[in-house]
């Protein structure tokens, strides 16, 4: 079993910070579009997609 590192810890903070602001109502769609984009290319760095 591979060891869970700091890193990949800090990858899922990350993501999740990104996906908590991401369902903020009063979010623009240009910032949405950004948050959106940030969230595919953590989750494609991290495996998920």
């Amino acid at each position: 079993m591979k060891a869970y590192t700091c890193t990949e810890y800090r990858q899922e903070m990350v993501l999740l910070s990104l996906r908590r602001r991401l369902a903020d109502p009063a979010l623009n769609p240009s910032e949405k579009k950004e948050l959106e984009a940030q969230v595919r290319k953590l989750e494609a760095d991290m495996g998920m997609s």
